[in-house]
Formats: C-alpha cells, sequence, structure tokens
C-alpha cells in the first residue's frame, strides 16, 4: 500500500453520545457518536466485549468516509475501529483527551 492509498482513508476521533443494543442482533451495539462538525450512527459488534455504560463518553477512532451499510436492518454511517485477539475485542482510543473531530494521521 501506498502512503496516497493511506491518504484516502478520513479517520478521526469521535465521542460515544449513545448506546443502543441492536433490535435485531444480541452481539451488535448501535451507537452515536459525536465526530465535531456531525454526528453518526455506527453499528459495532462489540457487545460481548463492553457494557453500555462504559462506552459513553469515551473518546474513539472512527473510519468515516465509508459508505453506509446496513447491518441486521439499522444503517452503519461509519466503522468503529478496533483490535482483537483471542482474549476479545479492544476499542482503539485515544491515551489523553483531544479535540473531537482530530484527524489521525
Amino acid at each position: 500500500m501506498k502512503l496516497e492509498d493511506f491518504r484516502k482513508l478520513e479517520i478521526k476521533i469521535g465521542k460515544i453520545l449513545e448506546v443502543n443494543d441492536h433490535p435485531n442482533a444480541d452481539k451488535l451495539y448501535v451507537v452515536k457518536v459525536d465526530l465535531g462538525d456531525s454526528q453518526k450512527q455506527l453499528v459495532a459488534g462489540i457487545k460481548g466485549s463492553y457494557a453500555k455504560e462504559a462506552l459513553v463518553g469515551k473518546q474513539i477512532v472512527v473510519l468515516t468516509n465509508i459508505d453506509p451499510a446496513t447491518l441486521r436492518g439499522v444503517e452503519s454511517q461509519g466503522m468503529l475501529l478496533a483490535a482483537s485477539d483471542e482474549t476479545g475485542i479492544s476499542i482503539l482510543t485515544t491515551d489523553k483527551p483531544v479535540k473531537i473531530g482530530s484527524i489521525v494521521k
């Protein structure tokens, strides 16, 4: 992959405003995220690793320029970035607070 390919990705810091259970899936949350200039709804398969209350207020890393996708009947307007291994899922976050909407470079 070339650097120009990476630059095509729009990755921003968002703040989780709200987390709800997905109405049609046991392992998914519907997450409302503030990206500074807009808010997006994300569908994320992190329910088995995080309680809703632990997510609200968290700064996360979001891929924002991905085409919307409908997951089990609910539209996801971006992608929450996370790592996973045999122990579970870990959401990518900042190590100190930064301005919401900051670009990840």
